[in-house]
């Protein structure tokens, strides 16, 4: 298979790219990134100097550039990664969430239609739908309605609604996966997960939103590429598939969990204002993927955490030249949002 693999270098592309590798070495995979500053080549940097990935460095909203790709390699499947997906950045730079993940998503899927794709997978998030109340015994289902509240939230229902409507007015032959909170390695040092567990291991403080009790499902990367790979295999055409664990946590757990894999005192915990918009808690119901496909995930949620702040340990040289890459400050959001960092 000639696959294309757009956002290949960041965080669940790159872990999906290697898994893909592993299990699939006679297929052919092609990454398309801009490498934005959360993008990292070195990500792949062994299979590509190895010749089992081709890198092409590039915009989704490049249209004439995609449909080149296309061509050039022979692409028979897209997976769409590609996305701006940081809540606070989108806070501040709007614009720039709606341009690449909805008017890149639209032009990934127009050049996937005229370049006769014949399986193209868009990789959504769980918060398209909202929030849920702390003490709700509700949670999303696929049937669920849209309501996102936030830029970055809008930004992806609308990335999910362009590839639905291809489905519908084309006939492009799509899946949709909405997927609970990832961790796992290489993920860039924003994400709360990734944060404090280098915020950690250097002793620094962890700044915890002020709604401590506020919870997310959590799922581990590699959980989540074992779904698309069921999904692109065993998956009906049209239709979307919610991935969750079921896992939930608090950021009071999560801190505490990562203090006790680091050795830290909980002394560093400290508490910020929420930012705007911060939703409550979000959770899945994915028994459609689990019953229709037969996905179950297999990473608990603390062995999955106390291997991932390993994992940071042991790759300082990965993710200490990114610190300060960040464009947001995560200061206080008390008298509004931040100003964008400097580059």
């Amino acid at each position: 298979m000639e696959m294309l693999i757009t956002g290949g270098a960041g965080f669940i592309g790159s872990n999906f790219v290697r898994y893909w590798a592993a299990r699939r070495p006679e297929d052919r995979l092609v990454v398309l990134d801009a490498l934005t500053y959360a993008g990292d080549r070195r990500s792949i940097a062994e299979l590509e100097r190895e010749g089992r990935v081709v890198f092409v460095h590039g915009d989704i909203c490049d249209q004439p550039l995609v449909e080149s790709t296309l061509d050039r390699f022979g692409i028979e499947t897209i997976v769409h990664f590609a996305a701006e997906s940081h809540n606070s950045l989108a806070i501040l730079d709007p614009a720039r969430f709606f341009r690449t993940n909805v008017l890149g998503t639209q032009a990934l899927c127009e050049a996937a239609r005229r370049g006769g794709v014949a399986r193209f997978h868009h990789i959504s998030t769980c918060e398209v739908y909202g929030d849920l109340a702390l003490d709700s015994d509700e949670s999303f289902s696929e049937e669920s309605p849209y309501r996102p509240r936030t830029p970055y939230n809008a930004s992806k229902a609308g990335a999910d609604h362009v590839v639905r409507s291809y489905i519908e007015t084309f006939g492009l032959r799509a899946t949709i996966t909405n997927c609970c909170n990832n961790y796992g390695p290489y993920q860039f040092p924003e994400k709360v997960i990734a944060l404090f567990s280098t915020r950690a291991l250097e002793g620094q403080t962890l700044p915890l939103y002020a709604s401590t009790k506020n919870r997310r499902e959590w799922l581990h990367v590699e959980d989540h590429c074992r779904a698309i790979e069921l999904v692109l295999s065993d998956g009906v055409v049209g239709e979307t598939y919610n991935v969750g664990s079921g896992q939930e946590a608090s950021i009071d757990q999560i801190a505490d969990g990562i203090l006790e894999a680091a050795g830290r005192p909980e002394s560093l915990k400290t508490i910020v204002p929420d930012r705007p918009g911060h939703d409550r808690r979000y959770l899945l119901d994915s028994t459609k993927i689990r019953t229709e496909l037969g996905w179950e995930p297999v990473v608990d949620f603390e062995s999955g955490l106390k291997a991932t702040v390993k994992w940071y340990r042991d790759n300082r040289s990965w993710w200490e030249p990114l610190i300060g890459r960040s464009p947001v400050v995560e200061s206080s959001w008390a008298s509004g949002p931040p100003p964008a960092q400097q580059s």
